[in-house]
């Protein structure tokens, strides 16, 4: 092979190969107001004290004119250009306190696992469910260049794995040389903790997207992001609220899951979303994650699929709904050119309208009202059936309905409403073919297969 034939197929690798920079956001800079116990740098003439027990390494970025400083047993004073420290009289400052002296936060309390502590680079009207916003495997991960940084590696169930992870003005790709800087003094003034972190060169070759990776360890991501609200989710603002594959907890909105071909391109279909429905004005509301999840339901062959979560974050709902709808018919009339090959929709219920009791009532309180009428209707058929059967046989024939017990049946929306029509995007209820297959996993679902022109909702 040539030098023009190497260069074309390292352009093509550089097309095909996909990976997404997760930027690291908290620091241990002595200037940053969060890092200190009254969330306010030291005042003049103050006392700071640093946890005793903990390695840290903290930048200082401007001077200071303190009169008392503990540091701790192991750690470093970073001093940027022109920074430094002087002594000044203790009640120098009149709104300083000579008993309280300035706490530095313990540098330990920050998580490789937390899903806050994360910056990724994302278009207008997208994001990422919450085990995305962590480095996945395929994922290139920087942290401040100045250095100011202390990351714990997690509990070590498993292996923490990126494709790369630049730090401290050096770029780790492979194992030994990463491992080497983790066992150095400055690698552990960074980094802490159990858990291991290891590189390699792979990066996503699948145009279609890669799995993040992060299913086994969701349950340490959600418990260090739920931290702060005491290990539990807030409560949705609607009923029958979603979670999306990858998301801790509950969201109102919608779900779309798409299967799809080897021709699919997860790039091309979000710039399809943003370009063809997100900016329009009715949508523009909406949040929308767009990736490559397992497989929830593995009835069929494949074990992943394309998951679009739209979240409604304003307070009209039933636009998450309506954009949903808009995709499924979207995937049928173009699924071929887009690679899909079938799409189904899950969508959340009526909004709960502050403690009301409507929305907190159980989605089938309705249905047992209902079912009180029938049973009545019920005993005054069997009544009038008690009075006719002394006569002749043949004379009188009654056919009761069939009855489906509560729990089989299925929960009513305040939403849309099941079986409801849309004569934008749909064609007049026929009955459905006997070729066309039918998803029923969810009340408010639809499949579709791009093969035929028809949809049905299921």
């Amino acid at each position: 092979m040539g030098a023009l034939g190497r260069v074309l197929l390292g352009l093509q690798l550089c097309a095909l190969t996909r990976a997404a920079y997760k930027f690291w956001v908290p620091n241990t800079g002595f200037d940053t107001p969060a890092n200190w116990n009254q969330n306010r740098t030291p005042c003049v003439g103050g006392a700071v004290q640093f946890p005793a027990d903990k390695m840290v390494s903290v930048l200082v970025q401007e001077s200071h004119a303190i009169s008392d400083m503990l540091l701790p047993l192991d750690g470093e004073l970073a001093l940027a250009s022109g920074a430094g420290f002087s002594a000044a009289d203790p009640g120098s400052d009149p709104d300083c306190s000579p008993d309280a002296p300035a706490l530095f936060r313990n540098p330990d309390r920050f998580s490789w696992l937390d899903p806050r502590l994360w910056r990724s680079e994302e278009a207008r009207g997208f994001f990422s469910v919450d085990a995305e916003r962590v480095p996945c495997r395929h994922d290139d991960v920087v942290f401040p260049p100045d250095g100011a940084f202390r990351v714990g590696l997690g509990p070590g169930a498993r292996p923490l794995r990126v494709r790369s992870v630049s730090a401290l003005g050096q770029t780790f790709v492979r194992d030994e040389d990463l491992a080497a800087f983790l066992a150095s003094r400055s690698g552990r003034l960074h980094f802490h903790g159990p858990g291991a972190l290891s590189v390699g060169s792979e990066a996503c070759a699948d145009r279609s997207g890669c799995v993040c990776g992060h299913a086994e360890a969701l349950p340490w991501l959600c418990a260090a992001l739920l931290q702060p609200l005491g290990g539990r989710c807030p409560q949705a603002a609607c009923r029958d609220a979603l979670r999306p594959e990858g998301q801790c907890c509950d969201l109102c909105g919608a779900i779309v899951s798409l299967t799809h071909s080897a021709a699919f391109d997860l790039q091309r279909y979000r710039a399809r979303l943003r370009d063809a429905f997100l900016a329009l004005p009715q949508y523009q509301e909406l949040q929308v994650a767009v990736s490559r999840v397992p497989r929830r339901s593995r009835l069929r062959q494949a074990d992943t699929e394309i998951q679009v979560v739209l979240a409604e974050s304003g307070l009209e709902t039933g636009v998450a709904g309506r954009l949903a709808r808009a995709l499924v018919a979207d995937a049928a009339e173009h699924g071929e050119a887009l690679g899909v090959l079938s799409a189904t929709l899950r969508e959340s219920g009526a909004p709960v309208r502050g403690d009301s009791t409507e929305g907190q009532s159980a989605p089938g309180s309705h249905a047992g009202l209902a079912g009180g009428v029938v049973a009545a209707v019920l005993l005054g058929l069997l009544a009038l059936l008690g009075t006719v059967a002394g006569l002749p046989e043949g004379l009188i024939c009654v056919r009761l309905p069939r009855w489906r017990r509560q729990e089989d049946a299925e929960p009513a929306s305040a939403g849309t409403p099941s079986g409801f029509s849309n004569p934008v995007f749909f064609p007049p209820v026929q009955p459905p073919s006997p070729t066309l297959k039918l998803d029923s996993s969810a009340s408010h679902s639809y499949f579709l297969n791009p093969l035929f022109a028809t949809e049905a909702e299921a």
